[in-house]
């Protein structure tokens, strides 16, 4: 891969808001082809118009990352359009965090097929590509909430600490020509509080980002420098939290 960012192809998961969107955003303006995937067809349709009447190149495709089908369609519709995939950002995730013993079993199991399958499955797509080229890059959006566990939080952090797990033992297989970037945000304004069913988890987690939450452009930014690194520099591990956040 050549240094910087202008004709990189990159597919985004999680792209119809959030750090999705900023990253998409981010990258098209500095010249990247980005492809943008995300279960909202009307999220991300109108986010790919905005970045071509930008004078961007994007394209839509409606991707549910529990399906490993979608995924396999998400890299080939990259490559049938614009010849290639340089960056999978692996971003989709949820947080229907609550208490153990609520039992909360169904929430478990989503956290599991969203956060930790719905990566695997993009990672089984897009290496054989990877492979091929001869290059690529594998971007996974963490959290710090794997760094430090807290109540409610422990299927959620372990499900973004299994992630870290799998991109270091990615990294280590990957060899010299492929690179692998873990991000982990703290809290940033997203929509991810509403995906937790726990009312009282909600409410204490959407409180907590009113009050520091920074914007999800700080994370694009960093996806971005991992991205611009020439193609022998690997940027590992990068955590981005507010400044307020203990």
């Amino acid at each position: 891969m050549t240094s910087g960012i202008e004709g990189k192809v990159v597919a985004i998961t999680g792209a119809s808001s959030g750090i999705g969107e900023a990253t998409a955003l981010l990258l098209a303006e500095r010249g990247a082809k980005v492809v943008l995937a995300a279960r909202r067809s009307d999220r991300i349709e109108a986010l790919a118009a905005r970045i071509a009447g930008a004078g961007g190149e994007a394209v839509a495709v409606v991707t549910d990352v529990k399906r490993r089908a979608d995924l396999s369609r998400l890299i080939a519709t990259a490559r049938e359009r614009y010849g290639r995939l340089d960056v999978l950002v692996s971003n989709a995730g949820i947080s229907p965090i609550s208490a153990l013993d609520d039992l909360r079993v169904e929430d478990w199991e989503a956290m599991v097929d969203v956060n930790i399958k719905g990566v695997l499955y993009g990672i089984a797509e897009a290496l054989p590509v990877f492979r091929e080229q001869g290059s690529g890059h594998f971007v996974h959006t963490l959290s710090t909430a794997g760094l430090v566990i807290v109540p409610t939080m422990a299927v959620y952090a372990g499900t973004k600490n299994a992630v870290r797990a799998i991109s270091e033992g990615l990294r280590q297989e990957a060899g010299e020509t492929l690179r692998v970037t873990t991000v982990s945000p703290g809290f940033i304004r997203t929509e991810l509080a509403g995906s937790i069913t726990d009312p009282d988890a909600r409410n204490g987690i959407q409180t907590r980002m009113d009050k520091i939450a920074i914007s999800p452009d700080a994370i694009a930014r960093a996806i971005a420098f991992a991205i611009e690194q020439p193609a022998g520099v690997d940027v590992g591990e990068i955590v981005v939290r507010p400044t307020a956040q203990s």
